[in-house]
């Protein structure tokens, strides 16, 4: 399968997914411009490493680690919204 068609399908699964868990974080636009910035972070990386794979692999394991931060923010963005709209 072409890198092409792998991150076409990719963004065609991680769409409705994205959706659903942007949900908790409805009427919170500084929490929902992070969830965003997270996402981008996350994408460029995978783009780091895809680049670097026939030049240095997996970066030492650094990439993956901060995609695995990444989504640790994520739930804790999720989180916060959650706080907020069963405190308000």
């Amino acid at each position: 399968m072409s890198k092409l068609r792998i991150i076409a399908l990719t963004a065609l699964l991680a769409a409705p997914a994205g959706f659903l868990a942007a949900q908790p974080l409805r009427g919170h636009p500084n929490l929902q411009k992070a969830r965003l910035a997270l996402n981008n972070a996350d994408k460029w990386i995978s783009a780091s490493q895809e680049a670097n794979e026939a030049v240095w692999k997996d970066e030492g394991g650094h990439g993956q680690k901060a995609k695995a931060l990444i989504q640790q923010a994520k739930v804790q963005l999720e989180a916060a919204a959650d706080w907020v709209n069963h405190h308000h």
